[in-house]
């Protein structure tokens, strides 16, 4: 794969071009090499902060100028690394309400699951926030949308007379979205069962007082 991406970089006319370019074609194969120099080097336990983008083209077979027409910087790169060894983003219908908003849930409660089973990815997000820049460029292109997402699902949800209408559309988000958190990130020994989004919803709409008579 690396040889592929290799050849395919030293033929390319553009290769001694040190600016970034948009719009050219791009090579899978090199892209995805660069991914996986990245994710080999972090496995042999370097830290984000020795991980170059002289290293990382070394390792790939690509010149720096080829992984600088995809990404801006080693923030940008390394945001798509996670994004390509997390669990892929749901497909939601972006019609729908609350069947929206449990696959989302349920996307969180997945991820919750791989970043305690892979430790590369435990690794990597605890080191990811002593590293500002790259925690910011995280949260505005990964954190954001979700929450977004979310948000947009609870408001189709309110439209579609499953929730209440006349509550806060970004407190009812909050009240979804708090559990996983809590779960996922603030409890990481608390158990994640296959049916926690269903509970998480449930209790939710049916309300936490006591059953009356």
């Amino acid at each position: 794969m690396r040889a592929e991406a290799q050849a395919q970089d030293r033929d390319s006319p553009a290769r001694h071009d040190p600016e970034p370019r948009r719009g050219r074609p791009r090579s899978a194969a090199a892209e995805r090499a660069i991914l996986d120099a990245v994710v080999e080097l972090l496995e042999a336990g370097e830290p984000l902060a020795a991980v170059s983008i002289e290293r990382i083209a070394r390792t790939a077979g690509v010149g720096k100028a080829t992984i600088y027409r995809r990404w801006s910087g080693k923030e940008e790169l390394f945001v798509d690394v996670l994004r390509d060894i997390e669990p892929p983003e749901p497909v939601v219908s972006g019609t729908d309400g609350l069947d929206d908003l449990r696959l989302l849930l349920e996307s969180m409660r997945r991820r919750g699951l791989a970043q305690r089973s892979s430790v590369l990815l435990h690794n990597v997000f605890a080191q990811m926030k002593s590293h500002p820049k790259l925690w910011s460029e995280y949260h505005r292109t990964v954190i954001t949308p979700r929450r977004t997402a979310v948000l947009a699902a609870v408001r189709r949800a309110v439209e579609a007379g499953e929730l209440r209408a006349d509550l806060d559309v970004e407190l009812m988000d909050d009240l979804f979205v708090g559990p996983m958190l809590v779960r996922t990130i603030h409890r990481p020994d608390a158990a994640l069962p296959d049916d926690l989004t269903d509970r998480v919803v449930r209790a939710l709409i049916e309300g936490l007082g006591p059953v009356r008579p």
